[in-house]
């Protein structure tokens, strides 16, 4: 007799349900909103990307670089990088540090990080997800099933890049359709074109 998910383990429940399917998805869905977010940001001045709008990284330009800066840091925890005292990532010693000024630069390196992200992630297996990953913060060392870990990054930045399109809006740019359903579906529509 099975047991019921209610009375699993947690660990090693989530980590089965977390399938490589899961994990796909949810890194096409970080780069299919980031490509569209920075895509409708393009359109906006420099000083509109940057204005301080009362959100927690101020502005467009502040969130996006919040973001770039956290994918960082954990994948280079995901990776094992062993960082100089007073870093929290390569080359990151706050979670507010505007790491690219320059806006075009910005979305380069935003691509270069989910190529990354999406390379990482496509070595994942489920048991390397059940796992537990050793990193260190703010100096403890910190022992975490890595499953959590990954359903947090993608969590993070849809937290985040929501702040994002409230701030588009606000500023009269419909960020459009956000949902990860409608990302499954241009890519079913797409299949059936080929």
């Amino acid at each position: 007799m099975r047991k019921s998910l209610a009375t699993s383990k947690p660990r090693l429940t989530l980590a089965v349900m977390m399938s490589p399917e899961w994990l796909g998805a949810s890194v096409r869905y970080n780069r299919w909103m980031n490509d569209k977010l920075y895509a409708r940001a393009a359109t906006l001045s420099d000083e509109a990307r940057k204005r301080d709008c009362g959100a927690f990284f101020k502005s467009i330009h502040g969130t996006f670089n919040h973001l770039l800066a956290t994918d960082r840091l954990w994948l280079a925890r995901f990776n094992g990088v062993t960082l100089p005292d007073g870093f929290m990532g390569p080359g990151i010693r706050s979670l507010d540090q505007e790491l690219y000024a320059d806006f075009e630069e910005l979305r380069r390196e935003r691509a270069v990080t989910d190529d990354e992200l999406s390379t990482w992630v496509s070595q994942l297996t489920r048991e390397r997800l059940a796992a537990p990953l050793v990193f260190m913060r703010r100096g403890v060392k910190l022992e975490t099933p890595l499953w959590g870990l990954v359903a947090h990054v993608f969590n993070h930045q849809t937290h985040h890049r929501g702040q994002i399109t409230t701030l588009l809006t606000q500023q009269g740019h419909d960020p459009g359709v956000t949902d990860l359903f409608a990302m499954l579906r241009e890519e079913a529509a797409r299949g059936s074109l080929s």
